[in-house]
C-alpha cells in the first residue's frame, strides 16, 4: 500500500509539473471561458469542466497549473479507487496493482490528465461509480449504491457518454441473476433518484435553451456514411492502440475476451461488471464509427474495468510489466516533447505542436496591429481562435465574441455600434460581410507558420450580437 502511495504520489507530481508547463491548447482557453460564465449547463456539455477549472484557478490563480490543477490530482485519487475496487473484486491476488499500472501507463491518463476537457471530471466519477458498484458485486452493503448514484450523477454532470454508465449498471442488474434479487430493495432505486437529482440542472438549462445541448450531442446518434466506415472504424482502433500504448491495449482487449467468457460460462458478476462497464460504450462507438469519426479521448472510460480484467488475467505472466514500462516511456517522450520540442520534428509531423504551439506569438501580431491600426476591439472568426487569443491578448485590449454559442453563455454583452474593429479570419476564408459595414484589409498573421491568418478592419452593422470576453492577461 505505501509502495502504491508512493508511486502515486510520484506520478502526480511530475503530471503536475507538466500541466504548468505546456501550454493551454484551444479546448482548454474556451472551457476557461466558461468557467467566468458558470452555469447548468453549455452548448457543448454539461457542466463540470468549467466548475473544476473555476475551483483550481481559485486555488492557483488564472494560470495553466490554475486550469488544469483537478485533472492530476482526481487521477491520483481514480488510481487509488481503481486499486481498491480490483483488490475487492479479486482478493488475494495483484490485481489492484497490476490494474492501476496498466491504466496510468496509459496515453490517454497521461496525457489526459494534464490536459483539462470533461474527460477528466467523467474519468473520474465513471472509476468512483465502478469503485462504489465493485463493493456491492463482492458482497458489500446496500448503502454503497448511494455512493455509486452520487458517483453516476455527477458523472451525467460531466458528460453525456455517462449514460452509458447507467445503461451498463443497469444492465448489470437486471441480466446477472446473482445481482437480480437487488430490484427488491429500496437502495438502487434511491441510487437513481440521487443520481438524476443531480442532473436535474442541466435538463432544467437545456429546457430554457431550446435543448441546445441535447441536439448537438443527440443529433451524432444518426451520423450514416458507410462508405467511409472502413476508414473511419481504422481510425478508431489505431487511435486506441496509440493512446492505450500497444501492449496495454492488447491486454485490456485479452481481458475484455476473458470477462466476456467468464460472464457467459458463470455468471459471475464481479466479471459481468467489468463487461457491463466497458462492452455497452465500444459498441455505441463502433457505431458511431460507422457515420463519423471518434476522436481519440472519447472511449477512455472502457479502461478502467478492462484495466482489471487484464491485470486479473496478467498476474501469472510478465507482460504487463513490459507494457506498462513501454507505456510509460512513451509517456515520458511525449511529456517532454511537449515541454521542451525535444526532438525538433517539421511542424506538420509534430502533433503536440501542431496543437499548442505559437498562440502568444499569434496573439502579440494580432496586438501590434491593434495597437497600428487604432481598432477599439478585436474578434475572431472562429470560437477556438477567440478563446486563445483571450487567454493570450495583452492587458487593454477589448475581445468580442460573434459566435452564437456565445450568446447561450452568462456573459455579457458588448456595445461595439460605430466602433472600428480589428478581424482575425483564417486566409483561407472570407470575411461574412453580413457583419460588417466596411471591411478592409490591414495585414496578416501567423501562429508559428501552422496556420495563416488574414486581418481586416471591420465596422459592424447595425443590429450585430457581440459578446464581451473575458481577458486572461488583464486579470491579476
Amino acid at each position: 500500500m505505501k509502495a502504491v502511495a508512493a508511486a502515486l504520489a510520484a506520478v502526480t507530481l511530475i503530471r503536475l509539473v507538466v500541466a504548468a508547463t505546456v501550454p493551454l491548447a484551444p479546448d482548454e482557453t474556451y472551457y476557461w471561458i466558461w468557467s467566468h460564465a458558470l452555469a447548468a449547463g453549455y452548448l457543448d456539455h454539461p457542466p463540470m469542466v468549467a466548475l473544476w477549472i473555476r475551483a483550481g484557478t481559485l486555488l492557483l490563480g488564472q494560470s495553466a497549473l490554475g486550469v488544469r490543477l483537478l485533472g492530476p490530482l482526481a487521477a491520483a485519487v481514480a488510481s487509488w479507487m481503481l486499486f481498491d475496487a480490483a483488490n475487492v473484486l479479486f482478493p488475494g491476488t495483484k490485481a489492484g496493482v497490476v490494474a492501476a499500472t496498466l491504466l496510468n501507463a496509459s496515453l490517454l491518463l497521461g496525457v489526459g490528465t494534464v490536459i483539462m476537457t470533461p474527460d477528466s471530471p467523467l474519468l473520474f466519477f465513471w472509476t468512483a461509480a465502478f469503485w462504489a458498484v465493485a463493493r456491492l458485486a463482492a458482497g458489500g452493503s446496500g448503502l454503497w449504491w448511494l455512493a455509486a448514484g452520487v458517483a453516476c450523477g455527477l458523472a451525467l454532470d460531466s458528460k453525456y457518454t455517462a449514460l452509458l454508465l447507467w445503461i451498463g449498471i443497469g444492465l448489470w442488474v437486471l441480466l446477472v441473476p446473482a445481482v437480480r434479487p437487488w430490484l427488491r430493495r429500496w437502495q438502487p432505486w434511491a441510487a437513481c433518484a440521487t443520481g438524476l437529482a443531480l442532473f436535474v440542472p442541466v435538463l432544467f438549462w437545456n429546457a430554457a435553451h431550446d435543448w441546445a445541448g441535447f441536439a448537438k450531442q443527440g443529433g451524432r446518434v444518426d451520423d450514416w456514411r458507410p462508405g467511409r466506415a472502413i476508414g473511419f472504424l481504422a481510425e478508431l482502433v489505431g487511435g486506441q492502440i496509440g493512446l492505450a500504448t500497444p501492449l496495454v491495449w492488447a491486454l485490456c482487449m485479452a481481458g475484455l475476451v476473458a470477462a466476456m467468457r467468464r460472464t457467459w460460462r458463470y455468471r459471475d458478476p464481479r466479471w459481468a461488471l467489468l463487461v457491463a462497464l466497458s462492452l455497452p460504450l465500444i459498441v455505441m462507438f463502433l457505431q458511431h464509427a460507422v457515420g463519423d469519426r471518434v476522436q481519440g479521448n472519447w472511449p477512455a472510460p472502457i479502461y478502467p474495468a478492462l484495466a482489471v480484467a487484464a491485470g486479473r488475467m496478467a498476474l501469472r505472466r510478465h507482460w504487463w510489466v513490459g507494457a506498462s514500462a513501454l507505456g510509460f516511456a512513451i509517456t515520458v517522450v511525449v511529456y517532454l516533447q511537449a515541454a521542451t520540442s525535444l526532438v525538433p520534428l517539421p511542424l506538420r509531423l509534430d502533433p503536440i505542436a501542431l496543437r499548442l504551439a505559437g498562440w502568444d506569438g499569434l496573439a502579440a501580431q494580432v496586438e501590434a496591429s491593434r495597437r497600428a491600426t487604432g481598432a477599439e476591439f478585436v474578434v475572431a472568426d472562429g470560437y477556438a481562435l477567440e478563446s486563445e487569443l483571450a487567454w493570450w491578448m495583452a492587458p487593454g485590449a477589448k475581445l468580442v465574441g460573434i459566435d452564437a454559442r456565445w450568446r447561450l453563455m452568462n456573459l455579457p454583452q458588448a456595445d461595439i455600434g460605430g466602433q472600428a474593429g480589428l478581424l482575425v479570419a483564417d486566409s483561407r476564408r472570407r470575411p461574412d460581410t453580413k457583419l460588417w459595414d466596411h471591411v478592409e484589409p490591414v495585414g496578416t498573421a501567423d501562429r508559428s507558420s501552422i496556420t495563416h491568418f488574414a486581418l481586416y478592419s471591420v465596422t459592424p452593422r447595425t443590429g450585430i450580437e457581440a459578446i464581451a470576453l473575458p481577458c486572461h492577461c488583464a486579470e491579476p
